[in-house]
Order: structure tokens, then sequence, then C-alpha cells
């Protein structure tokens, strides 16, 4: 019985998903993007041209904030976490909002040189290419199309270009939309536009956490003050003991220690040795075994420290700080997001995977509200290397899943 009134409700979907794709105005906004797709192109390039590490989003930010502004949205701002935010108002009042958002900031730190960013045999390369300036591209796309097409949606939809998705920036974007509660309860669903490609659909959150594990001393000279405890010694002993830890083939776990520093000169017992680690997993749990595992990790191995004093006052200290935290969560499997996006891949003949990833969507879905991560269409590579490129061809095909998705969810005024 509950299968055969799925399977009815799948139906009404596929019949929403239809009507909208054969509407006139749908049809004017994918006519839209094929003839526009070289002033696309140009929008990718001149967005990626702009800077915008880790906190240092600001010139980009007025960029996409000029952008919205030129697209007719209403209600533009930058909020005091520095995401941009418009509205494109819904022919019916008081709807939920349907939102779609694109992180603006790139993995690359200050002073990453932007100017090798071209097209060039039919390719786009730069840093940050895909990851983000397609995700940028493809907002911006859809707000132009809609507006040039006439296109109308019963509910209003929200356009974000949100900061703080990559790296330490530990979505702190999507965390400050989220945590004000007016906007939250607003915001019926949301499309996180990510990087190139339509093969897949994020509706998996990959949970993560990351600390800065620090070992000070007194430091000294490396023949005077030779046997004095070593902070780097002190550290490799803890890496040893964390690096044992037994991980689970499911759910799936792993740890990495990304960054390691500390020291001024090869002839100096250094005063602090710095490690950064990140662990992951689909499980929460096994998260916080792991965090567990590294605390006793540096435990033992100042307690090794200790032994090694010859009776001598331990003078070493360690500290263990988080520095990011992404939740872990999940898209239910009868939310109707999920099935108007399968029901609109079903109607461009598209096929897409259920797919788990680190995202934006991590901070929405962990809060109740339905979210997925989708790519927008052609193809890249490279990413997170200064070597990135985008190859446009194809990119109508993501820009048309992702319009034919919020029409479906905002309902057509009309």
């Amino acid at each position: 019985m509950l299968a055969g009134i799925e399977a009815q409700a799948q139906e009404q979907v596929r019949k929403q998903v239809a009507a909208v794709a054969a509407h006139r105005q749908a049809h004017s906004a994918f006519s839209w993007f094929r003839q526009h797709e070289p002033e696309l192109r140009q929008l990718q390039l001149e967005v990626a041209r702009i800077p915008a590490p880790p906190f240092g989003e600001q010139a980009r930010a007025q960029w996409v904030r000029e952008r919205f502004l030129s697209t007719g949205l209403h209600d533009v701002r930058i909020d005091a976490a520095g995401n941009v935010l418009g509205i494109r108002p819904g022919a019916a009042p008081g709807g939920r909002l349907v939102a779609l958002s694109a992180h603006i900031d790139t993995v690359f730190p200050p002073g990453t040189s932007t100017a090798g960013v071209r097209f060039e045999n039919d390719r786009l390369y730069g840093p940050g290419i895909s990851d983000n300036a397609a995700g940028i591209t493809a907002l911006l796309g859809i707000a132009e199309a809609m507006e040039a097409a006439g296109l109308r949606t019963r509910a209003p939809l929200l356009f974000v270009g949100n900061v703080g998705e990559e790296g330490e920036g530990d979505l702190r974007g999507m965390r400050h939309i989220f945590a004000d509660r007016s906007l939250r309860e607003q915001i019926g669903a949301i499309l996180v536009l990510d990087g190139a490609g339509t093969d897949t659909v994020v509706t998996q959150a990959l949970g993560s956490r990351r600390f800065e594990v620090s070992m000070r001393g007194p430091g000294g000279h490396s023949w005077s003050d030779f046997g004095i405890v070593n902070p780097i010694l002190v550290l490799a002993d803890a890496i040893h003991h964390f690096r044992s830890t037994p991980l689970p083939a499911t759910p799936k776990t792993t740890f990495n220690i990304g960054v390691i520093s500390g020291g001024t000169s090869v002839n100096s017992i250094p005063e602090t040795a710095v490690m950064r680690v990140d662990v992951r997993s689909t499980a929460m749990e096994e998260i916080e075994r792991l965090e567990h595992a590294l605390r006793s990790a540096v435990a033992a191995a100042l307690g090794s420290a200790s032994r090694h004093s010859n009776g001598e006052p331990l003078a070493i200290t360690a500290d263990i700080r988080m520095i990011g935290e992404r939740p872990a969560a999940e898209l239910p499997a009868h939310s109707r997001l999920l099935a108007v996006v399968r029901a609109v891949d079903d109607h461009l003949g598209n096929f897409s995977r259920i797919h788990r990833a680190s995202t934006d969507a991590n901070i929405p879905l962990s809060l109740g509200c339905d979210a997925v991560a989708l790519g927008t269409g052609g193809t890249g590579g490279g990413a997170h290397t200064v070597q990135e490129w985008y190859d446009p061809k194809g990119r109508d095909l993501g820009l048309k899943r992702i319009l034919l998705i919020t029409a479906a969810m905002a309902g057509m005024a009309d």
C-alpha cells in the first residue's frame, strides 16, 4: 500500500515537472542559455579574476552585489558575514522561499595570482574557474534567464552568494544564514550550486572535524641544551600513536594530518610544534571516536616524554583546539525535493547518482531543511590547483536542470 502511495506521488511530481518544462517561459529561458553562452563565459572569467581567499571575499562580494542589482533582484544586501543576498519576488505572497546559493570564496590563499585566468582551446583555465566560478555563473545565469524570459514563480526565490565554504571558512556563510531564525524559517528548500557536472546529486552530508594540536616547550641550543624536551619529537610520538587508530570499512571514516610546523633553525631545539588534523566520517559517532583517539594519543606522547625526563620537571604543554566542524546529515528519501530532482533528470534524460560530500548543504541538512548540492553543467578538473580548468560544453543541460528544479519547487505563477 505504501509503495503504491509513493508511486502515485512520484507520478504527480513527474507530471508537474513536464508541465513546467512545457511552459513557454521555460522554453524562452532554455533558449537564453544557449544564445548567451559567450556572455556566461565572460562572466565566469571576470569573477575568477577577482581574488577571494578565505576571509578575503569582500571584492568579489561587491561584484556579485552589482550583478544581483543588474538582474533585477530585490532587497539586495551584504549581510554581517559577507554573504550577498537578493530576492526574486513570488506571485503568491507568503510562500516559503526556494533558495539558490553558490559560494564565492576560493581555496587559494592571499597572493595567489589570477593572471593566468583565460579562455583557450574551448576551455577556461585558472584557479577557482570551476570551483566555484562555475557555480556563481550559474547563479547569475538562472536569475538573468528568468528575468529575460519573464518567468515568474509562485513562491519567492532567494539568491545567495555565500562566503566561507572552503577550508577554514568552516561554512561560516551558510551558518550565518541559518543562524538567523526568521530567515531560516522562511526557507523551504535550498539548491547549492557548486562546480561542474550533472552526474551527481549530493543529498548526504559528509561530517568532519578539524583540530590544531600545539606542543610548547622551553626551547634551547641543540648542543648546550641537548636532552631537554623537544616539542617536535613529542608531536611525532603523538602522530605515531594516533596513526595506529583502527578505522572501520563501514561507515567510511578517514583522518589526515595535513599541516606540520614548528622550529626556527636546524641547530635550535624548538619552542613549539603544531599540526593540523582532519577527521571525516559518514557517522558522527566515528568522528567522536577519532577525536577521543587524538586526545589519547597526545596524552600518551606527553606521558612518554615524562618517563624520559630523568626526574626533571616536564616543561612541555599541549593544547588541542577544534578549528572546524561540519555536521553529518542526510536528506530523507521521501523528500519532495529529491523527487523533483529525480523527475527533472528523467525528463532531461540525465543520469545522476546520489553522492555524499562536504558542501554548504551540510548546514541546512543538519537543521532539517531540504537541501541538495548540484553541479552546474559542463566538465571540470584540477580542482584546488592553479591548473584548474572548465569546459563549458553541456553547461546548458546543467542550467536547464537547475531552472526546472527551482520552478517545480516554487511553482509556476500561472
